[in-house]
């Protein structure tokens, strides 16, 4: 596990700097299309549910038994919730009532709130990737690309309402980017606290929480905010698509 340390470090900062990647987009188109929106955020919520309960949950009841993985799964689900309602983020919904002014200031408020949001909710994410590449670097790849499908939607949320209000490509880019750094620092608090502990018991444990939290950003996050694209079909489309992909790859790496 200690020879994969560089790598599993590697994969969690590239996997939260894809922020970045929705914050390039967030200045130059703005507004991207509904289609695409609800398509990658379809496919993301595909391969962590997908991967949860096959890969995570499932490697957690081989290694500590059925009950205690169980158990863990849900803690993962609840320290979720207790993150989302603590500091909660939002994508942008525009009030075309109000006065062009207010608009901005609601929109760079807006932008500040979703970095906020963004960096809490990251945390975590970067500790769950870090520690799955540890374990296994395909896993902790795979949970990397389906963390990176999520993130670049959030950078847009991020970068596009600062963009709007301030009109400076590098502020908004940059606001972006400090909102994925909140992973590799996840992975470098995991590294500290957990790796003296490490053993096959804790890391089925972690992962099985891993699990539970994965379940609950695909449920309470990805999949409703497809609904705000009005983009039904497409987005079940991306599900099944992000689904099929994870289980391919699972597949192919056995």
């Amino acid at each position: 596990m200690i020879d994969n340390f560089g790598l599993a470090f590697l994969i969690t900062m590239l996997a939260g700097l894809s922020t970045a990647v929705g914050g390039l987009i967030g200045i130059i188109v703005r507004k991207p299309g509904p289609r695409f929106m609800a398509l990658a955020l379809g496919f993301s919520a595909g391969v962590m549910i997908l991967l949860s309960y096959v890969q995570l949950l499932q490697g957690g009841i081989e290694q500590i038994g059925f009950v205690y993985a169980h158990l863990a799964f849900f803690v993962g689900m609840g320290v979720m919730f207790l993150v989302d309602i603590s500091v909660p983020h939002n994508f942008l919904v525009e009030d075309h009532r109000i006065g062009t002014d207010e608009r901005s200031r609601r929109m760079m408020k807006t932008g500040w709130f979703v970095a906020l949001g963004i960096t809490t909710h990251n945390f975590p994410e970067g500790m769950a990737t870090f520690m799955a590449t540890l374990v296994d670097p395909s896993l902790g790849l795979a949970i990397a690309v389906a963390i990176a499908f999520h993130n670049i939607p959030e950078g847009i949320a991020v970068a596009a309402p600062i963009y709007a209000a301030t009109n400076r490509r590098k502020k908004a880019f940059l606001w972006s980017f400090f909102a994925g750094l909140s992973e590799p620092v996840g992975a470098g608090l995991a590294a500290l606290v957990l790796m003296p502990f490490l053993t096959d018991t804790v890391l089925s444990y972690v992962l099985a929480v891993v699990g539970g939290a994965m379940v609950f950003i695909s449920l309470d996050e990805l999949i409703p905010a497809t609904r705000i694209f009005k983009q039904d079909h497409i987005a079940i489309s991306g599900v099944i698509a992000g689904m099929i992909v994870m289980a391919v790859s699972l597949w192919l790496l056995r």
